[in-house]
């Protein structure tokens, strides 16, 4: 059985959707201009920025009195309550373990907020388990994470597929350990001239069926 190694966030799960509907329903709450919400979107780079220096971010701009462990686990729990399965996702996943193949997800993150957002969608009813990189001690694209999730599947890394939208995580991640990936392009352009996907696709269903089309 095959492994098929998954990013989480802007793969499996919407991330940009549920972050900017948060940081709209944020900014009114405090009464912020709406505009604002091109700037927020700038501070949390699509996930790349840490939830305390958006906090932190947040508490200057506005001069708010709120402490920045508040407002962490205001953003914690605001992305989580508006993050969502898509019916789609579930149902590729689930054709993909028909066809015999191990889906595990592979993830960078906090364990608090991605394990939350595995549970609380019901994509953990879809998956044979999850490794996140905070438990793990050591991140994506670093091959030891991919070795890990083969370790706890108790399968072997070779024939297994990684899918992703992160050129550096996911297919630089792909790349070092020496595997095939698809790259969830999300209307971008590859640029990247150290190493490149095997595939390119526009959702995680096209991608699975790469994979199950042998590439």
């Amino acid at each position: 059985m095959p492994l098929l190694l998954l990013d989480l966030d802007n793969t499996l799960l919407d991330r940009a959707g549920p972050f900017r509907a948060w940081a709209e329903s944020f900014l009114a709450e405090i009464g912020a201009p709406a505009t604002d919400i091109d700037w927020l979107l700038s501070i949390d780079a699509d996930g790349l920025t840490d939830r305390w220096d958006i906090a932190d971010a947040i508490r200057d701009r506005y001069a708010l009195r709120i402490p920045s462990i508040d407002l962490v686990e205001e953003l914690h729990d605001g992305v989580v309550g508006y993050t969502r399965l898509d019916p789609l996702v579930a149902c590729a996943l689930r054709i993909a373990d028909d066809a015999g193949w191990l889906p595990v997800v592979v993830t960078n993150g906090s364990v608090r907020l991605e394990d939350a957002k595995i549970r609380q969608t019901g994509l953990d009813r879809y998956v044979a388990d999850w490794v996140i990189s905070e438990e793990a001690g050591v991140s994506k694209p670093n091959p030891r994470i991919f070795a890990l999730a083969a370790q706890r599947a108790r399968l072997p890394l070779r024939g297994a597929w990684v899918v992703g939208d992160s050129p550096e995580a996911d297919i630089g991640g792909a790349a070092a350990v020496g595997l095939p990936s698809v790259w969830l392009h999300r209307g971008r352009s590859w640029t990247d001239g150290r190493f490149a996907p095997t595939r390119t696709v526009d959702s995680l269903i096209a991608a699975v069926s790469v994979v199950l089309a042998g590439g």
